[in-house]
């Protein structure tokens, strides 16, 4: 495994995939609890593309990691109220290593 270096240039980090991640692990608890989804979740689901998870998305008009480092205190209440572990591991690594 090639060691991560996020201190001065990144290498081995994908942000991209760390916010797909993200994404799917907060799709994931919806599917889980969909009561949790209010007008907040909807405003901000309503601004992912559709295909989030494809290549093609990186450079659309809808920048995914923006979406989510911007987002990090919401998202982290709704994973921590939650207590949905995976969520709050996979958002701290998002958050450390991108945001």
């Amino acid at each position: 495994m090639l060691k991560k270096d996020r201190y001065i240039t990144f290498q081995n980090i994908d942000c991209y995939q760390n916010a797909v991640d993200v994404l799917d692990c907060m799709y994931e608890l919806f599917k889980l609890k969909p009561n949790l989804k209010n007008g907040f979740w909807i405003k901000f689901c309503e601004q992912l593309p559709i295909n989030y998870k494809e290549e093609f998305s990186k450079d659309g008009n809808r920048d995914i990691l923006y979406l989510v480092c911007s987002n990090v205190f919401y998202l982290s209440d709704l994973f921590e109220e939650n207590e949905f572990q995976k969520g709050i591991d996979v958002l701290k690594n998002a958050e450390l290593e991108c945001c």
